[in-house]
């Protein structure tokens, strides 16, 4: 792919909260413009557009994705429409970045990598997590052995929210349940630390929909590290990560996925506070790598690379299978092994 021209122009599909807080990171984001969105009404497209400025307001996700004034589509739609939607904004010549997970399944995510190879584009899933400085500077401060070998680490997500069966939460037919929403996090977290694991154990609470309520993942890796991992939709966690080494650990106390700080403990010395708070929500820091990506002629993150979340999904697919929990928009045959 040859290396495209600034400012990067781009449009968002879906008119929903994480559109709002992606558009409102924009920005901060350098040598973009963010010019366009795609909605299923027009009257939702015109006042997401009137909101944030935007140039154009389209009322179908076909007429954004046909948009010429756009290079890159950010998909934020439901869970049970990213693979659709990211296959037409590819047809249409569109670089994606497409929120996570990226797929309901890993049959559907190699459909969508396949088409972005063909068309040549970029394609990337929106795990914005991995470009948080904290989380940067959690790999570098790990790949300099300030801790040791990594041996174990720990992190959750959970909240309360109130039980409504329509919500997407705990809607069985839009994909909902604690792993695709938020459980994705402490399992990207650990696989961005510790690699693919080698072996997975794991167990689920069901809501009264099908979905799971709350979960858990203990994974051990290839060098026997082990990565012990929650997520919840009705019970409150601390949303904290703990990693541990050989010579010390590292603490994220408050939201690891975003986190502005962290402690350090190499094992007899002092701790080190680490702050590094950034402006806005964190979303500008994945829109700034697609950015730079497309500028320099990328067609891949080497950040968020394809084949991590093809990995990814793959851990998911088989803990859903060790759960027996399939989706109805699945077609028969995409969980199996």
């Amino acid at each position: 792919m040859a290396a495209m021209r600034k400012p990067i122009r781009w449009g968002i599909l879906g008119t929903g909260l994480i559109a709002a807080e992606f558009a409102k990171a924009m920005q901060y984001v350098r040598d973009a413009e963010l010019v366009s969105v795609g909605s299923r009404t027009q009257s939702s497209a015109n006042a997401f557009a009137e909101a944030y400025g935007l140039a154009h307001a389209h009322g179908s996700y076909e007429a954004l994705a046909e948009d010429p004034d756009v290079d890159v589509v950010y998909i934020a739609t439901p869970h049970t429409l990213h693979h659709e939607n990211t296959l037409l904004c590819l047809r249409a010549g569109k670089h994606v970045l497409c929120e996570k997970p990226f797929a309901l399944n890993t049959a559907q995510l190699t459909e969508m990598v396949s088409a972005a190879q063909r068309h040549r584009l970029f394609l990337m899933e929106a795990m914005w997590m991995r470009f948080i400085p904290v989380l940067r500077d959690l790999q570098r401060r790990l790949a300099n052995n300030e801790i040791g070998e990594v041996r174990m680490l720990q992190a959750d997500f959970g909240f309360r929210a109130p039980f409504d069966p329509s919500s997407r939460l705990f809607n069985l037919d839009l994909a909902g349940g604690a792993l695709l929403d938020i459980g994705i996090y402490p399992l990207a977290f650990a696989m961005l630390l510790l690699g693919e694991p080698a072996e997975i154990a794991s167990v689920a609470h069901k809501a009264p929909t099908g979905v799971d309520e709350q979960s858990a993942y203990l994974l051990r890796h290839a060098q026997g590290q082990i990565s012990v991992l929650a997520s919840a939709l009705r019970t409150q966690t601390s949303m904290s990560a703990y990693v541990y080494g050989t010579h010390g650990q590292i603490h994220l106390p408050k939201q690891f996925w975003r986190a502005k700080e962290m402690i350090v403990q190499p094992r007899n010395k002092a701790p080190q506070h680490v702050h590094l708070p950034y402006e806005g929500n964190g979303y500008q820091f994945e829109a700034q790598e697609v950015v730079d990506c497309l500028l320099a002629g990328k067609t891949e993150s080497e950040i968020m690379p394809l084949a991590d979340s093809l990995s990814l999904m793959l851990t998911m697919d088989q803990i859903r299978r060790q759960w027996g929990l399939k989706y109805p928009v699945e077609k028969f045959g995409d969980l199996n092994p």
